[in-house]
């Protein structure tokens, strides 16, 4: 969707971040390449092969960014999660494997 680079990321985390691990973000990029970062960065925190409710979608996601409606929507906009269309569930369809060098977690020696 983007062309991402290592220092994309690194500036994501340098300047919109308040912590990594857990995710923490401190203010929201206008770009809408840097919300996309911050999203890839969130699908870590979905299980694959799990239905959620959007309750315990906002859950998850409230600790980390403020505007978590936004980022909720980002992630079924860019095709990571799916939802039923009444939104009584939600599920993760992205292939976290291809998204890995956003999973902060594992990458906290690399970047």
């Amino acid at each position: 969707m983007f062309d991402v680079s290592l220092n994309d990321i690194k500036q994501v985390i340098d300047n919109n971040l308040l912590q990594k691990t857990p995710l923490v973000v401190k203010t929201i990029p206008a770009k809408e390449k840097k919300k996309y970062i911050i999203t890839c960065m969130m699908i870590h925190y979905l299980e694959n092969d799990r239905m959620y409710s959007e309750k315990e979608i906002n859950e998850i996601m409230k600790p980390m960014v403020e505007d978590y409606v936004m980022f909720r929507r980002n992630m079924v906009d860019y095709g990571f999660i799916e939802r039923k269309d009444d939104g009584s569930a939600y599920w993760l369809v992205a292939d976290k494997k291809q998204y890995e060098i956003y999973d902060l977690a594992k990458q906290e020696t690399k970047i």
